[in-house]
C-alpha cells in the first residue's frame, strides 16, 4: 500500500463480483478501458496489440474500433480487473514515454510535443490540480491583505477566479447579479437546455467528472455541478448575490479600483480593490429582434432567457422566433405537447450528427469512472483530443481555393459541406421542401455549428409544425405576419433570438488612468492583449473577454483556466515586487490586436457569405472568437512575461 492520501483519480478501491464488473464493461469506451488497464496491470501490451482505435471522434467513444474488438477486449480484461480488485486496487507507477503513448493511442494519430505537453498537464494523473496557487514566502502577507479582489460574475470563470483567489489567500468579493452561481445556466432556463460540449470536459480540469448522468448534460445538473463547487469552495461567504456592478473607476494616486455596487432594492455601495476580475459572460444580455408591432401581443411574449417557469404550452400555439442554438433544444422538446408549433428562422444551420447528444451514461461506465483507475482521465481525453487533435487549418481559408460561391474555404471544408448535406438530405427524405430550407448557402462552421441526433430535424417533418423561413414583416396582436402576407395565428411567442454578444462587459461602466472610458477605447472593435488586459486598465483582467470565445477546440472551461492562469501570475508579479499596479504596455497590446485581427480575416466564421452571426459587430468584423489553436494560447498564458507590462 501507498503513503499518504489515494490518487483521486486513482478510482475508489472496490469489491465487486465479476458478474457484476462483466456487466458495467459492457457499457464503457473500450479505448479508455485499454488505458486503464495499463495503468491496473503495469503491461503496455494492452495498448500494443490489433484492437486499437481507428479514428478519434467526441461522439463515437468506441472510435470505430470493429464489434468483434470490442468484445475480445472485454472477455480478456475481466480477469485483469479481477486480480486487480483482488491484488488491493492499487495501480502501477507509468512513465512520461508510456503516457505519451499511450495519448497517441487514443488520438490514433502522432501527438506533437506542444499539444502533448498540453494534454498532459490537463490528465494530471499524479492526481494533483496542477494549476492551484502555491505561492511561496516571496509575498509580503501585508502587501496580500492589501489586494482585495472584486470577481464580477458567479458562472464558470467567476467561481475558478474565487478558487484561485482563495488558494493564494488573497481577499475576494464575488459580485453576481443573479440570486445564485452558474452564469448561463441560471439565466437559461427554458426546456431542452442543454451543453453541447462534452459534459465530461465542460467541467474544471482539477474535479474529477465521474458524476454526470448524460454525455451531453441538461441545465439542471450543470446548474447543480457550479452549485456544488461554490459550497465545495466554501465560497458562499465571498459572494454578494442579487447585486450589480454598476461601474468601476480607477484611482490612479491611490491605485486602486472603486467598484460601485446596486442590490434589488436599489440600494447603492462601493467597494474598494486592488484588483478587478471581470467573469462576465457573454451570454446574459438577451436580444430581442426589432420586429414592428413587437409589444402589441396579447399573449405571453419573451425571450427565452426569461422562459416562465408556471407556462403550460399544452395544446397551445406556440411561435418560436429563432432557430439557433437554442431553438434547435427548445422545439423538439415542446413540439409534442403543442397543438402547433411555427418555427421562424432567419438563416439555415448547419448541423452535424451527434447520436449521444441525449444518451445517459450507463452505470456500467459511471461504474467505472468511480472506480477503474485513471478511466474517467482518458474518457476526458478521449473527448476533448478530436477537437484539439484537428488544429485550426481546416477553418482557415485556402487562397488556391474558389470559394466565390460561398459554398467552402478549402479542400476539407467543401468535403464537409457535402458529407453534412448528404446527412441532412438523408434525414429529410420524402420533404424537398425541408431540404431546401435546411440547407445553408456558408461554408459549414462559418457560423456557430449545431448538433442533432435526429430529434431536431424529425421535428421539422411533424405534422404540427410550420418551419418558415419567410421573414417576419410585423406582430400583431394575435400573432405574427411574413413579409409574403401570411398570418400565423399564435397564443405564446417565445424569441429565441441570441444574446448580445459583442457588447463585452456591457452595461458595466470601466473608468481607467487618466478618465479613459473603456467603451469608448473599444467601440465596437473591443480588443485585448491575449483577450484579458487592456492598456489604461491597470489591475483589471478579463475573463472570457474579447477574442477568447471558442468555435473549435476545447471547452470555455478549458480556456477560462488558462486566462485565469495568467490573471494569477500577473497579481503574484505586482505582489512579489512589493508594486502596486500591472498594466499591459500599449505597443504589446497593439501588435497583438494586429495579429489577431490579420489571423481572425483569414478564418471561416469572417466569410463575407455569412450575413448575420452573433459573431460578428454591426460592420461584419469579428473581435469574438478565438483564431489560435488551443496549445498556442495555452502556452501564451502560462506564465507573464514582466517585459510586456508596465509595474508600478
Amino acid at each position: 500500500m501507498t503513503d499518504g492520501p489515494r490518487n483521486p483519480h486513482a478510482g475508489a478501491p472496490f469489491t465487486d463480483g465479476d458478474a457484476a464488473i462483466a456487466a458495467a464493461l459492457d457499457d464503457v469506451s473500450v479505448p479508455a478501458l485499454l488505458c486503464s488497464l495499463v495503468h491496473m496491470t503495469g503491461d503496455p501490451s494492452w495498448i500494443r496489440g490489433e484492437a486499437r482505435p481507428r479514428v478519434a471522434t467526441a461522439t463515437d467513444f468506441q472510435s470505430a474500433m470493429p464489434k468483434e474488438w470490442l468484445a475480445d477486449v472485454r472477455a480478456r480484461a475481466l480477469p485483469a480487473i479481477a486480480a486487480y480488485r483482488d491484488g488491493g486496487c492499487e495501480p502501477k507507477a507509468l512513465s512520461r514515454e508510456l503516457v505519451w503513448e499511450m495519448m497517441e493511442f487514443v488520438a490514433a494519430a502522432p501527438v506533437n510535443e506542444e499539444r502533448g505537453t498540453m494534454m498532459l498537464h490537463d490528465l494530471a494523473l499524479d492526481g494533483g490540480d496542477p494549476d492551484a496557487i502555491t505561492w511561496g514566502d516571496d509575498i509580503n502577507e501585508t502587501a496580500k491583505q492589501a489586494a482585495h479582489t472584486v470577481v464580477i460574475g458567479a458562472g464558470e470563470s467567476g467561481l475558478l477566479a474565487a478558487i484561485r483567489l482563495a488558494q493564494a489567500g488573497v481577499p475576494f468579493t464575488m459580485v453576481e447579479k443573479l440570486d445564485g452561481p452558474g452564469g448561463t445556466w441560471r439565466h437559461n432556463r427554458y426546456p431542452g437546455a442543454r451543453v453541447d460540449v462534452g459534459s465530461h470536459h465542460y467541467c474544471y480540469s482539477f474535479e474529477p467528472a465521474e458524476h454526470w448522468s448524460e454525455y451531453f448534460c441538461r441545465q439542471p445538473e450543470l446548474l447543480d455541478y457550479f452549485t456544488r463547487i461554490l459550497d465545495k469552495h466554501e465560497l458562499r461567504p465571498h459572494c454578494r448575490f442579487n447585486t450589480e456592478v454598476t461601474a468601476a473607476v480607477w484611482d490612479d494616486e491611490a491605485a486602486r479600483w472603486r467598484v460601485h455596487l446596486r442590490d434589488a432594492d436599489g440600494n447603492d455601495d462601493v467597494i474598494d480593490a486592488r484588483f478587478v476580475i471581470s467573469a462576465v459572460g457573454a451570454l446574459s444580455l438577451p436580444r430581442l429582434p426589432d420586429i414592428p408591432g413587437i409589444d402589441t401581443f396579447a399573449g405571453p411574449a419573451f425571450h427565452s432567457t426569461k422562459w416562465p417557469a408556471d407556462l403550460d404550452i399544452r395544446g397551445k400555439r406556440v411561435a418560436l422566433v429563432g432557430a439557433g442554438a437554442t431553438g434547435f433544444q427548445i422545439a423538439p422538446t415542446i413540439v409534442d405537447d403543442v397543438e402547433r408549433l411555427m418555427i421562424f428562422q432567419r438563416t439555415a444551420q448547419w448541423m452535424f450528427p451527434n447520436p449521444v447528444y441525449h444518451a445517459p451514461v450507463p452505470e456500467g461506465d459511471r461504474w467505472a469512472m468511480r472506480h477503474l483507475p485513471f478511466y474517467g482521465r482518458w474518457f476526458r481525453f478521449l473527448m476533448i483530443w478530436p477537437g484539439i487533435g484537428i488544429g485550426v487549418e481546416s477553418y482557415r481559408r485556402d487562397p488556391a481555393f474558389d470559394d466565390s460561391d460561398g459554398q467552402a474555404i478549402n479542400p476539407m471544408s467543401a468535403r464537409r459541406r457535402e458529407a453534412l448535406t448528404q446527412w441532412i438530405t438523408m434525414q429529410l427524405d420524402g420533404r424537398p421542401d425541408l431540404v431546401e430550407k435546411s440547407v445553408p448557402p456558408y461554408p459549414p462552421m462559418a457560423k456557430r455549428i449545431l448538433q442533432d441526433n435526429g430529434s431536431w430535424l424529425g421535428a421539422l417533418k411533424k405534422p404540427n409544425v410550420d418551419f418558415v423561413r419567410t421573414p417576419i414583416e410585423r406582430i400583431d396582436a394575435t400573432g405574427i405576419v411574413t413579409s409574403a402576407g401570411e398570418h400565423y395565428d399564435a397564443d405564446i411567442l417565445c424569441f429565441a433570438t441570441g444574446f448580445r454578444h459583442v457588447e463585452y462587459l456591457a452595461p458595466i461602466d470601466f473608468t481607467g488612468r487618466d478618465g479613459v472610458s473603456l467603451r469608448e477605447q473599444w467601440g465596437d472593435e473591443p480588443t485585448a492583449h491575449l483577450g484579458i488586459t487592456m492598456p489604461n486598465f491597470p489591475n483589471l483582467f478579463c475573463l472570457y473577454g474579447p477574442g477568447t470565445n471558442l468555435a473549435h477546440g476545447a471547452s470555455i472551461i478549458f480556456h477560462s483556466e488558462c486566462q485565469m492562469r495568467l490573471a494569477m501570475d500577473a497579481i503574484h508579479e505586482v505582489l512579489q515586487h512589493d508594486a502596486t499596479s500591472i498594466e499591459v504596455r500599449s505597443d504589446v497590446h497593439d501588435d497583438y490586436a494586429a495579429r489577431y485581427v490579420g489571423e481572425i480575416g483569414q478564418m471561416v466564421w469572417a466569410h463575407a457569405s455569412v450575413e448575420h452571426s452573433h459573431y460578428k459587430n454591426r460592420n461584419g468584423k469579428i473581435f469574438t472568437l478565438s483564431p489560435w489553436p488551443i496549445e498556442t494560447y495555452w502556452a501564451w498564458t502560462r506564465t507573464v512575461d514582466p517585459q510586456e507590462y508596465v509595474i508600478r
